[in-house]
């Protein structure tokens, strides 16, 4: 069954926890026990209604501020496709949060609420998408309820987000506005018979609609050795094959690749999956490959395709969203990790600080916790990389600190 992941995004009691338990319910994905469950709390809690928001905030912080700290995937489907919910946090303070959840995410719903209308925090959600190249956005106007459904109110808020679209360089993504009330389930699953101005889909039915093709990645195709396979068996005594996942495009047997970083060339012999073989395997296929001549491949290496080998460098621009409570400062050594192959690194200057109206601070020294900000990143070798535009996966990398092993930064290749 095909699989959507969508990110959420909302600033604090904007509903984003009770949408998604509203989606979760009207789908008759949370079980009985869960059911009961909800409904003893609420009661408890002295309202009448279900409070639906229990049904995603797991951690005992989490429900009793009211408020969504870390993220949670949440699995749900139906008949038609399956889907996986990155909830993620509306606070400034959990920027870093975000960007996690919407890293590998395909589509993303921003709650605004209706009362309030485009604040900062929407800014800074709708930035984080379009840094992440997430192509389809759907803005979901919530407590319609609160403003007696009023058509008005729903027209002046997509005006309002009209401008903010128009400073984004993103032409490829695409914004849907949906006016909802996540609380009593209106146009979540169910069309409102309140708002019959609204002409257009419910979430869920925008969400089925959407299509896998929708957000295939056309580039090229980039094949990162995660390990080597070496079975030694009496069937398979000099069998040598490299494990890892297909990015970008597909490979398929006679392809001549070249390997990176030793310029060595071979062609595709098989592909394997288990013990089935393919010709071809599509781009996010996780598969063995073996090579037609015996040649020296390793963890960390990269295969592509002889013709579509990337740029060699050993200086790196990129925008760095930091998630260390210790600054990112010029001069700081950190194990850039790209794909599987690790390189130490040399914070050479921060060249700007990124604010969430797409202005940028010049003359900065120093990054933040959840700043972002351009970057200039000097390696101790090269590595075999795309800027994040052309390719996703082949041009984003993490930096870990080498004393905390803990992971610093997330970056994109410009």
């Amino acid at each position: 069954m095909e699989v959507l992941k969508i990110a959420t995004a909302g600033s604090v009691d904007d509903g984003k926890s009770t949408l998604i338990g509203r989606l979760l319910y009207d789908t008759k994905s949370l079980t009985s026990d869960k059911l009961e469950a909800i409904d003893r709390v609420s009661k408890k809690n002295g309202l009448d209604y279900l409070d639906f928001s229990l049904a995603t905030d797991g951690l005992v912080a989490e429900r009793e501020q009211g408020i969504t700290i870390d993220v949670a995937h949440i699995y749900f489907s139906t008949p038609k496709k399956s889907y996986i919910i990155a909830d993620t946090p509306g606070h400034i303070e959990y920027t870093r949060n975000m960007v996690t959840g919407a890293s590998t995410s395909q589509a993303s719903i921003i709650l605004i609420d209706a009362r309030k209308g485009v604040i900062e925090q929407t800014y800074r959600h709708f930035f984080i998408n379009n840094l992440l190249r997430v192509k389809e956005v759907i803005v979901a106007i919530n407590k319609m309820d609160l403003v007696n459904y009023s058509e008005d109110v729903f027209t002046n808020i997509v005006k309002e987000f009209d401008e903010l679209r128009s400073k984004s360089d993103f032409q490829d993504q695409k914004l849907t506005f949906i006016p909802v009330s996540a609380l009593w389930g209106e146009n979540i699953a169910e069309k409102s018979t309140a708002m019959s101005w609204y002409q257009g889909q419910t979430i869920l039915e925008h969400l089925e609609d959407l299509k896998a093709e929708d957000f295939a990645e056309e580039s090229q195709a980039r094949f990162s050795v995660q390990t080597v396979i070496r079975p030694k068996t009496e069937q398979f005594h000099d069998y040598r094959g490299y494990a890892g996942k297909i990015n970008g495009n597909s490979l398929r047997v006679g392809d001549e690749v070249t390997v990176l970083p030793s310029l060595t060339t071979s062609k595709i012999k098989d592909i394997h999956f288990f013990e089935e073989t393919f010709d071809e395997a599509p781009a996010g296929s996780s598969v063995t490959i073996s090579l037609a001549d015996d040649i020296n491949v390793a963890r960390g290496d990269m295969l592509v395709k002889t013709k579509e080998v990337p740029e060699e460098t050993k200086v790196v621009d990129a925008m760095v969203c930091w998630m260390d409570n210790r600054p990112l400062v010029p001069g700081k050594k950190y194990v850039l990790q790209h794909n599987t192959n690790g390189v130490l690194a040399k914070i050479d200057k921060v060249e700007s600080h990124i604010d969430s109206n797409f202005g940028a601070e010049e003359n900065v020294t120093s990054l933040s916790l959840n700043d972002i900000g351009s970057v200039k990143i000097k390696l101790s070798k090269s590595i075999y990389a795309d800027s994040y535009n052309e390719n996703r996966t082949n041009g984003r990398f993490i930096l870990v600190d080498t004393q905390t092993n803990t992971t610093a930064g997330v970056g994109f290749i410009k």
